[in-house]
């Protein structure tokens, strides 16, 4: 097993040393060109129940896992390695697994990348998958090992582990048979239902959910979750669409006259293996709306194509991520949509509502190399992209989702 263990570690590094893509401090979004989404091969996890001794254990056999090599050290000190399903990748190192020993233990656990891969996720933890907790400050350090490097590329861990299984991640451990779950629940709605649109590369199932009126002409669409860790902007959405399937009076009168169109995890086979950022064909999904080479780009886009029929029209768009810091990109505002101007009010009046002050970037760039440009493009929707911060107190973000859906509501009533 140690022998089995130290190969994973040493071809796993060998695999990606060459091609470890540089961090760059954080500036927002640059402007998005296009790039080949051709299919690339991956890097598939070992998976198993590794047993490290004096009984000790950890595993990545869950969907949602990522967990590339681990070896013990020392008594006290466990090294995890943490490498991307391909490269070069944007850094979002994702980690997930889980803990436990048959006595009460205290370990320090690293989490290891390459170097020039800077962590990104301060660890949660959680001791049922369900609920989770950022990591105390006083238990995490990050250690810099290469002098030549700009980041740390050690995350180390204070750990007291037992019989109850401890599960660490990068952020919330939110899988595809979750999101099918959520899915299911809202259905239960009279006035929701679920829908399979397609299957991913690895064949595993794409659905949406419609909510309100099949007549209705006017429509809005959410997408979500095209890059696996970004599970800050997929709660968001649940947030913003659980509201405009809510009893409120604002909600009944909206969805009289606008459906709903949601797809809430493009990228499942992402989620499910533990990407760091792209599909099971080793692409970034949110440059290939124009080149089309993916299944998932494809399913979705036939998807909208098919409840556009018979002259029904989207008016808004929106595509939530995660980034470091909440922002909205836009679109230049002197673009004339399907509902002109609503985006820029919308953010306005969710920031006065909750006392902040939004950060937006607008863009003349309208190719349609990501979804929103793409939306904008073909049905001359109101195109924006949410992201929330990583760090973005769950609270607030759910208040974010909440209150953007009741302005964008309004908005849409007042003008339409």
């Amino acid at each position: 097993m140690k022998k089995t263990l130290l190969y994973i570690l040493i071809s796993t590094i060998l695999f990606n040393c060459k091609t470890a893509e540089k961090s760059t401090k954080w500036k927002g979004q640059a402007p998005v060109k296009a790039v080949s989404t051709d299919t690339k091969p991956i890097q598939k996890q070992y998976k198993d129940v590794f047993n490290l001794g004096d009984d000790v254990y950890v595993t990545n056999n869950f969907d949602g896992a990522r967990l590339n090599g681990i070896t013990r050290i020392n008594d006290t000190l466990i090294s995890t390695l943490i490498t991307p399903e391909n490269t070069p990748i944007n850094t979002s190192p994702w980690y997930a697994f889980k803990i436990w020993s048959k006595k009460t233990t205290n370990i320090y656990l690293n989490l290891t990348y390459l170097n020039n891969v800077k962590h990104r996720y301060d660890p949660k933890i959680s001791t049922d998958g369900k609920r989770w907790n950022t990591i105390e400050p006083e238990n995490y350090q990050l250690i810099k090992t290469d002098t030549t490097s700009k980041s740390a590329n050690i995350a180390q861990l204070k750990l007291t582990i037992n019989t109850d299984t401890l599960w660490v991640a990068a952020q919330e451990v939110i899988n595809s048979k979750d999101n099918k779950n959520w899915i299911q629940t809202l259905a239960k709605k009279p006035f929701v239902k679920s829908k399979l649109i397609g299957l991913s590369k690895e064949k595993r199932t794409i659905e949406s959910l419609e909510i309100g009126k099949d007549s209705n002409q006017k429509m809005i669409a959410v997408i979500s979750r095209q890059h696996p860790p970004e599970v800050t902007g997929y709660l968001a959405m649940k947030s913003f669409v659980e509201t405009i399937a809510s009893d409120s009076d604002l909600a009944k009168k909206f969805r009289e006259q606008f459906s709903t169109y949601v797809v809430p995890m493009v990228n499942p086979d992402g989620v499910d293996n533990g990407h760091w950022r792209h599909n099971a064909g080793g692409i970034d999904l949110n440059r290939d709306w124009s080149n089309k080479n993916q299944p998932e780009t494809n399913v979705v886009q036939d998807y909208y194509k098919s409840v556009t029929k018979n002259g029904k029209k989207i008016y808004f768009f929106v595509d939530f991520h995660s980034t470091y810091h909440d922002i909205f990109y836009t679109l230049n505002p002197v673009l004339t949509s399907n509902a002109t101007g609503v985006v820029p009010k919308m953010i306005q009046q969710m920031g006065a509502e909750l006392n902040l002050n939004p950060n937006i970037k607008p863009s003349d760039n309208i190719n349609s190399v990501i979804s929103s440009r793409y939306f904008f493009n073909t049905f001359n929707a109101e195109s924006l992209t949410y992201e929330i911060g990583d760090n973005t107190p769950r609270d607030l973000l759910k208040e974010k989702g909440k209150v953007s859906a009741i302005k964008l509501m309004k908005l849409l009533l007042e003008q339409n």
